[in-house]
């Protein structure tokens, strides 16, 4: 059974640098982030070993979130071996996310 990962400062460029990587950055506070939260976990479980799914909370990484200029949550960023290939702002659906999940996979 596949679980998103939890992010912070310490284990993200090592977490990004290989594969497709999908990170939500988002916040506890954040109505939109607690609704798309459910979508998160079902898509760690259903790309397990084709993609790895993230969350890094911006109140607790406030560095990530300046890096990668979040201004809005949730921000879901993709990377492929540790490149930035897409950012997409606000909340998505499951079959938006599942498609561009599948857009990125080789």
């Amino acid at each position: 059974m596949g679980k998103y990962i939890d992010l912070d400062q310490n284990s993200f460029d090592e977490t990004v640098k290989e594969g497709l990587v999908v990170v939500d950055f988002w916040a506890p506070w954040c109505g939109p982030c607690r609704q798309l939260a459910p979508v998160i976990e079902q898509l760690a479980e259903d790309f397990e070993g084709k993609a790895t799914i993230c969350k890094v909370n911006v109140d607790e990484n406030g560095d990530l979130a300046t890096k990668y200029g979040i201004r809005s949550i949730p921000t879901i960023i993709y990377f492929k071996d540790g490149q930035l290939v897409e950012t997409k702002v606000g909340g998505s659906s499951k079959e938006d996310l599942t498609y561009q999940i599948n857009s990125h996979l080789d």
